[in-house]
């Protein structure tokens, strides 16, 4: 065995960079915050913000999926105004203070605070996702073997952030006030700030993540700084964002073409339309092979939309489920948000392995098998979940188990998709346009959102009283659940009998 030689003079831990480990803190405690705001978010709108309405359960959800579409989006336009002007550093740190403003401002129980608060996270989010999760890589030469470890290393990170905060933030906005909770999530996006901060001081990232160019950086712009002049206009879009969130009522009444519509689904329905019309132009220019690997580009991501569209229903629907009809003795409904992180902590090295395994034997399925049944393992999860009416007490409560198994099946569906699926668009991708299908790969999670809030909005519960439950939400949120695993297994065996048409279509990539 080849033994991996260190680039002269590289401080390591553990074989690695000494930057990794910085950015590995930076991203945890980054996701700390953003994981702990949102395992209280739906919670908190249900029975703070719409507390007086009987529709509160829909407005939350308009919310909800508003929000979380606008967030995925945003990672697109934050990484390009990086990789042209401002450079990873600036945007992390830029990105970093507007998701803490953000989050101390949710701690003031206010509306109009409230849809501003989550507009400068949107904001924020955007300029630090895709560029602290960029950066990593350039901790790296081409080729270097360590990479891919590397990159397991920092994954590790955002998910035993996202197990942590649900348990904490959730324990202490449910204990003691919302305003805790938010208040804890803005703590810990100050101290990812702060390790970032520490890893520049001592110079562990060398020359990596400056700006692409001084010239650039510095150029005046009505006789401002650009660099200035995007901080400027970062803050001045978080009230427009706010308005567009607090904008969840429908255009048009009801029995009408817009009754579930609101401006960000408009907004959304013009993107994905613009989005098609282009690749269908990228489509007709392309040769036959680049053709057949672009289509199947656009399935891979179509068949990823769909799972993260019943996989985001963990901080909606099936929070309220779990505080409405689910038994919980050691949790409470906030913290089943850390169920999905804790198992992707445990399995995701056992389902490597798995992989590394089958394809020492020859017999590691191809990517539309992966993804075929990853879809029926989420449809799997929630059908189970549906049985467990069966097990129902007097009061509609039922035991925490069928969760834990809906959590545990489905994270193994996001092990089976996920990792795969990103490595495959590059794969598949014409390197003139790599960029531009990852992008289309990032807004598949916005528009996913947009199928959590449709999800949401036909289970919403009509009540102003906080102690709704029983047997009639039970009823209604089982039902979904039976629809959602149809939907879900009939799209895996879609796929799984188009598995062999489409590894035609791939090629020779796996």
């Amino acid at each position: 065995m080849s033994q991996v030689v260190k680039p002269a003079g590289e401080k390591t831990i553990l074989g690695h960079p000494q930057g990794l480990f910085y950015l590995f803190f930076a991203e945890l405690w980054e996701r700390f915050s953003f994981y702990g705001m949102r395992a209280l978010l739906t919670l908190y709108m249900v029975n703070v913000i719409f507390e007086a309405l009987t529709t509160r359960d829909y407005a939350a959800a308009a919310v909800y999926a508003s929000y979380g579409s606008l967030v995925y989006a945003s990672t697109v336009i934050g990484g390009k105004i990086s990789d042209s002007i401002l450079g990873m550093r600036a945007s992390i740190f830029l990105g970093g203070i507007l998701m803490a403003l953000g989050h101390f401002v949710l701690a003031i129980e206010n509306n109009t605070a409230f849809f501003l608060a989550l507009a400068f996270i949107i904001v924020g989010n955007g300029f630090f996702k895709p560029n602290i999760s960029t950066f990593v890589g350039t901790l790296y030469k081409a080729g270097d073997p360590r990479k891919d470890s590397g990159f397991t290393i920092f994954y590790m990170g955002i998910n035993i952030g996202g197990f942590i905060s649900p348990l904490l933030c959730g324990w202490l906005g449910q204990t003691y006030g919302w305003h805790y909770g938010f208040g804890l999530a803005g703590i810990g996006m100050l101290t990812g700030l702060l390790f970032f901060w520490s890893g520049i001081r001592k110079n562990v990232f060398g020359e990596g993540g400056k700006p692409p160019s001084m010239e650039v950086y510095e150029k005046k712009v009505i006789g401002i700084p650009r660099h200035r002049l995007v901080r400027i206009l970062a803050f001045l879009s978080a009230p427009l964002i706010a308005f567009l969130l607090y904008s969840y009522k429908s255009l048009g009444g009801e029995g009408t073409a817009l009754e579930d519509t609101n401006i960000v689904n408009l907004l959304f329905y013009v993107i994905g339309i613009s989005v098609l019309g282009y690749m269908a132009y990228i489509m007709f220019n392309a040769t036959m092979d680049e053709r057949k690997k672009l289509f199947m580009a656009l399935l891979i991501t179509f068949f990823m939309t769909i799972f993260w569209g019943f996989h985001e229903l963990h901080g909606s629907v099936i929070t309220l489920f779990a505080a409405r009809n689910v038994n919980l003795s050691l949790i409470n409904a906030s913290q089943t948000n850390a169920l999905n992180s804790m198992f992707i902590v445990i399995l995701s090295i056992p389902i490597s392995i798995m992989w590394t395994y089958l394809a020492k034997k020859k017999i590691n399925p191809r990517t539309p098998y992966k993804f075929g049944m990853g879809l029926l393992l989420a449809g799997l999860s929630f059908y189970i979940v549906s049985l467990s009416g069966g097990s129902a007490d007097e009061n509609g409560m039922v035991p925490f188990s069928y969760l834990l198994a809906l959590y545990f099946i489905i994270s193994v569906g996001e092990l089976f998709m996920s990792p795969v699926g990103l490595s495959k668009i590059t794969d598949l991708s014409p390197k003139r346009i790599v960029a531009f299908m990852m992008g289309v790969w990032f807004l598949s999670s916005a528009f996913a959102f947009q199928i959590v809030g449709f999800i949401s909005k036909q289970l919403a519960i009509e009540s102003t009283d906080s102690n709704v439950g029983g047997f009639d939400t039970l009823n209604v949120y089982l039902d979904g659940f039976r629809l959602i695993a149809i939907y879900a297994l009939v799209a895996g065996a879609v796929v799984l009998v188009f598995a062999p048409l489409m590894k035609r279509l791939m090629g020779n990539v796996h």
